[in-house]
């Protein structure tokens, strides 16, 4: 690994804030492990760190539930790594990643806290944060606020401030591991700081303010993916697309019946050399086609013993992950399964809940609906089961 960075003994340890549940994504995937730019999120920070030779070490802190996958993406991106268990609060979880630099026997002269929905971590940063810490105890990237700034209570302006005296603060922050771990150990617990860089004021320490950047946005809403993607590309996000996708398949005694992912007790399954979930493939043929990436078929041909028996939800996985990587997240997924049994409303619920696992989508973004013909055609004799979906897909 290669860095422009004038000291290369590795005299700094960071630490990955990367517990955040992201709600406000509306996806079931917390915004660090989300695909961006053909990475998860939480990867390039783990990247810009480990291209840097000052730092000895990196704790990023988690979900006990995402720590394997942190592993996972780590080695993917040639880095090593330590975990800690992140905590209910910011505060919780730096302290848990700072007790785990100490039981490594790690002895940093420099911590850098860091924000893992923040990506766009450049060199430069790492640069300008590092020349602060040698005549200040502490330094934060903030950028100046052009808007004119004021307070509102109950809905109403108050007090107008003074936008000169005011700034953005970014992460990643950096501190003399001296001061960072003084200021953990001496906040009183009465309130939750906003930041490290407060409790590090809290104890007298002085916090240097270095130019922040633009690129350097946190993902916090849906819409900041497109943003992230336009300000690193130098180019607009790719448009929506949509997709649609239909499939067939035989009603036979003596077969499973897999709808949606969810096993469904009949009198007869669907046949196919798969697990024969026509849903699922429709759904698969609908994001593929919506990213030009051909159908089920090439990508799992039937010819293939392989695929013999698979559960389709892998085959919409893989199809997702190929939209994920194109630059595309899923806007909505709509889903008509055409039967006259089994009955789909006794597990629609289930099907949507097991849908939006496999898509990293919320509820509200799966749809499943079911019709009859009236008795008429294959799907009135009972003879098979059809289904047709349309999937929308925006830009990452």
């Amino acid at each position: 690994m290669t860095s422009t960075a004038p000291d290369s003994s590795p005299d700094c340890a960071a630490i990955i804030v990367a517990a955040g549940s992201g709600s406000r994504m509306g996806s079931n995937v917390p915004k660090q492990f989300m695909e961006l730019g053909g990475a998860p999120v939480v990867a390039h920070s783990l990247r810009a760190f480990a291209n840097d030779p000052r730092f000895g070490g990196i704790v990023v802190v988690c979900s006990p539930d995402w720590t394997a996958e942190i592993q996972e993406i780590a080695a993917a991106s040639g880095v090593s790594v330590l975990t800690a268990k992140g905590g209910a609060m910011r505060r919780e979880s730096v302290q848990s990643g700072l007790s785990t630099l100490a039981e490594s026997h790690a002895t940093p002269k420099y911590i850098f806290v860091h924000d893992a929905a923040r990506p766009g971590l450049s060199q430069t940063m790492l640069d300008s944060l590092y020349a602060a810490l040698q005549t200040a105890d502490a330094a934060v990237p903030a950028l100046s606020v052009v808007d004119s700034m004021a307070m509102a209570v109950d809905g109403a302006l108050a007090q107008s401030l003074d936008r000169s005296q005011m700034v953005k603060v970014q992460t990643p922050q950096a501190f003399r591991a001296s001061t960072l771990i003084e200021a953990h150990e001496r906040w009183d617990g009465a309130s939750e700081p906003t930041d490290d860089a407060r409790m590090a004021q809290s104890i007298g320490a002085r916090v240097a303010v270095v130019e922040g950047d633009e690129r350097l946005i946190k993902l916090t809403q849906p819409q900041d993916f497109a943003l992230f993607y336009a300000m690193h590309t130098n180019r607009s996000s790719p448009a929506m697309r949509i997709g649609q996708g239909y499939d067939v398949h035989r009603l036979v005694a003596g077969e499973e019946l897999w709808l949606c992912g969810v096993k469904i007790e009949h009198t007869h399954g669907l046949a196919g050399h798969s697990d024969a979930d026509v849903a699922l493939h429709a759904l698969t043929d609908a994001v593929l086609g919506a990213i030009g990436a051909g159908d089920i078929g090439q990508h799992f041909p039937p010819s293939d013993p392989q695929w013999r028996g698979a559960r389709s939800d892998q085959f919409l996985a893989h199809a997702m992950k190929l939209a994920q990587d194109a630059g595309f997240t899923l806007g909505n997924a709509d889903l008509t399964i055409i039967c006259e049994r089994p009955k789909i409303g006794p597990h629609r619920e289930a099907m949507r809940e097991t849908l939006a696992a496999i898509l990293g989508a919320s509820l509200d973004q799966i749809s499943v609906k079911a019709t009859t013909t009236e008795g008429l055609g294959f799907t009135g004799r009972e003879e098979g089961i059809a289904a047709q979906a349309v999937v929308l897909l925006q830009p990452l």
